[in-house]
């Protein structure tokens, strides 16, 4: 017999959709199963954002019952030793919790996942506000937007909302798939982006053979200015940032370069391979590693 997974019906949420797709992950053969039936909520192999119950090893995951399920240990300290409570737990993040190593193959890989992903899911689920918008009437359009957009509009009426979960679960089991690939890769990567730092002479520029994922791990140490690195078949040369979710430069590109192009570019750096300084003075692009290079090396001479 075939797993049943249920959850709760009526509207959906990003939480219980991401929880169901992981699942199926697992279970690509598992039946879904959408209600608030007790009865039927008893019958259930795993029971994820409904019926009340957190037990791990019984494998129910709600999360709405008033005493809650948990917090992460993400609290940041305040006076007098004590701490603000971290991003409780959803139905997503309790089932990543425990099938999250089993779909990621280790730790490192499920702890990124749970980062970039599970947390603003859960924070959202559980009303908190990650960012707040700097300019009035403007949000960010986060997953749980896209999730939202799923729900069928009172003009299209609740008929629509099997298909629609569905069609939504489709979407989030193919972005679990690749941020878990991507985790992989940024695992792999990161080891790779610290070996180069670790042996780096002047540890203001760090050349990379790979288009590895870098800004995590060089915001850590305090002297990276720049690092180059190929990508499409040409060499890009980056500014280096303290906190990699935030458009500011340690050093910005020279002004002199900004928005410049080709043989414009070329001119007034001397570099003859130099194609394109970005206006917001973040990245440059040469044709070549030592074009690069060079680039890198004039930029830290202004």
């Amino acid at each position: 017999m075939p797993q049943t997974i249920i959850t709760h019906d009526g509207k959906f949420h990003a939480d219980d959709v991401f929880a169901v797709a992981a699942l199926l992950i697992l279970n690509k053969d598992a039946k879904v199963v959408r209600t608030r039936d007790s009865r039927v909520i008893l019958g259930g192999d795993i029971v994820v954002d409904v019926g009340g119950v957190y037990d791990e090893q019984k494998n129910r995951f709600d999360h709405h019952q008033i005493e809650g399920v948990g917090t992460r240990k993400n609290g940041l300290p305040v006076a007098a030793g004590v701490a603000h409570a971290g991003i409780p737990y959803a139905a997503f993040g309790l089932v990543w919790k425990k099938f999250g190593e089993k779909l990621c193959g280790d730790t490192s890989a499920q702890s990124r996942v749970e980062e970039i992903l599970v947390v603003p899911i859960d924070a959202n689920d559980n009303g908190i506000d990650l960012s707040l918008p700097k300019f009035p009437g403007n949000f960010s359009y986060e997953i749980s937007d896209v999730v939202r957009s799923f729900t069928p509009t009172w003009q299209e009426g609740e008929s629509y909302l099997e298909s629609n979960f569905n069609e939504a679960v489709s979407f989030a089991r193919r972005i679990i798939e690749r941020e878990i690939q991507r985790a992989k890769a940024f695992v792999a990567g990161e080891q790779k982006v610290q070996a180069v730092y670790n042996e780096a002479a002047d540890k203001r520029l760090i050349i990379l053979d790979g288009d590895y994922s870098w800004k995590d791990v060089l915001s850590r140490f305090p002297e990276p200015l720049y690092v180059v690195h190929p990508q499409n078949g040409t060499w890009r040369l980056y500014s280096v940032r303290d906190n990699p979710h935030l458009f500011v430069n340690r050093r910005d590109l020279p002004q002199s370069w900004a928005g410049l192009r080709d043989a414009k570019l070329a001119k007034i750096t001397g570099v003859p391979d130099s194609v394109f300084c970005h206006r917001n003075r973040f990245m440059a692009v040469a044709k070549s590693k030592n074009g690069a290079i060079a680039l890198a090396k004039l930029a830290l001479d202004f």
